[in-house]
């Protein structure tokens, strides 16, 4: 390999395509079944049946792209044709995704949300695998290969911070643009999700364009691909790896319980015919509370504290927070400034958890080695990708089940609310139902996640330190 170290634009640009393609999977993994189940009307344990089962295929798709990248040989490398294709691709599907013709009848609507929901998963996929597979290919490893993972990782955050704060203030905007005067609230809504997933689609494609061009490939290098058999093998063997694999499934179905559901808490129970702007305006500032998180808090307590000790700092802050949140929903709620508090430690924690779980991942590679007398890094790898959209797929179903139970949605149709308080036509029960899925149930995973460590989390910074020493020792 060029021993040459990477450039500062090679190192920018990749982490460009991580902020974009963070934009793609959050705006999926937010809003899909707002958009489906709330907009359109389809059934909430349908969609929830529809996101979990794509997650599911992508145990097994995941793989199978690997190996079809793994055999890629052209001039411009085995990665980045993928890579652009797949990009393409996705930001294709994801437009006619958010596109569904609202004239089609409930069959016409569960078919289509089936089908684009998956194909969405499969184009994904095609992108994702190649953008983490080709790190080894242009990077020296060690530091360098562990901090620019890191990087992307926090760009990767930044992409969903960014979706967080604007979606739901230029949904609207976008909706009155072209959705016509006489419109209804809903109607905005459909359309402005349209043209808001173009917009994304289009940076998105830009962003690993930009990735493409200015990320080559400096070394032929073996790649292995990860069967589902493999996967579990590996977690099997290495006990340090299942610690932190179960810990970023539990920690991420908590984030996307509730991301999924709290847009409903400002459209139904929070209240006021003002309901978007406190959305926004709470999401602005949890989306800079989570990228100052991952950019300025975790570097500050690394100086005075282990990533151990800021792991469980993290995971008793977002208890705090969530605590807090339940709290405060039983108020009169008439200022969203009061939701800044938990807000701030809900976050911030999210913020650095993801930064903390890539470095513990990346830890246990070694371990392993060490272990088992073989390195699994392209499988510890694969497994963090399919984790986390693991997770997404459950915390779907959890929130869906939550919308069938009470019935939000139905509730203010009924009453056919349009520019009103949607608050007022739903019951003091499906509030109740709604407060106690998107905080409890995530206090409950989050309390499970530290114990799940504390019992079987061996990999401290002093740890690290030897095993990596043994491991240089091993390949002299």
């Amino acid at each position: 390999m060029d021993q040459q170290k990477l450039s500062g634009k090679s190192k920018l640009s990749y982490a460009l395509g991580a902020v974009g393609k963070d934009m793609v999977y959050m705006l999926s993994a937010s809003y899909v079944l707002y958009y489906f189940q709330d907009l359109l009307g389809v059934e909430a344990w349908i969609m929830g049946v529809i996101l979990l089962a794509a997650r599911v295929f992508d145990a097994f798709n995941d793989p199978v792209m690997g190996v079809v990248v793994a055999k890629t040989k052209t001039r411009w490398g085995k990665f980045r044709p993928w890579l652009m294709i797949g990009t393409v691709t996705n930001a294709v599907v994801l437009y006619f995704m958010f596109a569904a013709p609202p004239a089609m009848d409930a069959k016409g609507l569960v078919a289509y949300a089936a089908i684009f929901y998956i194909l969405w998963g499969v184009t994904y996929t095609m992108m994702d695998i190649p953008y983490w597979s080709m790190i080894p290919a242009f990077t020296q490893g060690g530091k360098e290969r562990e901090n620019l993972t890191t990087l992307a990782r926090t760009a990767a955050g930044v992409g969903s911070a960014i979706i967080t704060i604007v979606t739901m203030k230029l949904v609207p905007m976008l909706g009155n643009l072209f959705a016509g005067e006489n419109a209804g609230a809903q109607m905005i809504e459909i359309v402005g999700f349209k043209y808001f997933a173009a917009i994304v689609g289009v940076l998105f494609i830009i962003f690993i364009a930009l990735t493409c061009l200015n990320v080559r490939e400096k070394s032929t290098v073996e790649m292995k691909t990860a069967s589902v058999k493999e996967m579990f093998k590996a977690l099997v063997q290495n006990d340090q790896a299942m610690t932190v694999t179960v810990a970023i499934v539990l920690v991420n179905c908590a984030v996307y319980i509730t991301s999924n559901l709290v847009i409903y808490f400002f459209k139904y129970d929070f209240g006021t015919t003002g309901w978007n702007d406190a959305y926004v305006l709470f999401n602005m500032f949890g989306g800079a509370i989570q990228v100052l998180s991952m950019m300025l808090f975790y570097p500050l307590l690394r100086k005075k504290f282990s990533s151990l000790q800021i792991f469980y700092i993290c995971l008793v802050m977002a208890v705090v927070g969530y605590a807090v949140l339940l709290g405060l929903a039983f108020t009169s709620m008439s200022n969203v400034f009061l939701l800044f508090v938990p807000g701030f430690f809900i976050f911030a924690a999210n913020g650095m958890l993801t930064v903390i779980t890539t470095v513990f991942l990346a830890n246990t590679v070694d371990y392993g080695e060490l272990k088992n007398g073989r390195r699994d890094e392209s499988v510890i790898f694969s497994m963090q990708t399919f984790v986390v959209k693991l997770a997404s797929g459950i915390a779907a179903l959890a929130a869906s089940i939550c919308l069938s139970i009470n019935r939000l949605s139905d509730e203010a149709i009924t009453e056919e609310a349009k520019h009103v308080d949607w608050s007022l036509n739903v019951s003091a029960s499906a509030k109740t139902g709604l407060r106690m899925t998107m905080t409890v149930i995530p206090i409950i995973g989050l309390i499970v996640a530290f114990f799940w460590f504390k019992k079987r989390f061996i990999l401290t910074d002093k740890k690290v330190a030897e095993i990596a020493e043994e491991v240089k020792k091993l390949h002299k």
